[in-house]
């Protein structure tokens, strides 16, 4: 069992520095699947952007007209007492 896992381990080692060097210097940019993936990757964030500003300026607008409409009936209240 020890020689299978000694031969696994060599054979990844040997593996991955082959694939480490097989660019040799040249760099070949990004391919057509990967820019495909940071064009999705950046709609889904645009997509979800929009809502998540509509859901903020709800949630401002609710807290504002609370605020002032307990403010409206804290006024009220003073003129029937008075």
């Amino acid at each position: 069992m020890r020689t299978v896992y000694a031969t696994v381990l060599a054979l990844l080692i040997t593996g991955t520095q082959a694939l480490a060097s097989a660019g040799g210097g040249a760099g070949e940019g990004l391919g057509l699947f990967a820019m495909f993936f940071i064009a999705f990757g950046i709609l889904i964030i645009l997509f979800q952007f929009i809502p998540g500003l509509m859901l903020l300026g709800g949630m401002l607008a609710a807290l504002f007209k609370s605020s002032e409409k307990k403010h409206g009936e804290a006024l009220s209240g003073n003129d029937k007492a008075a």
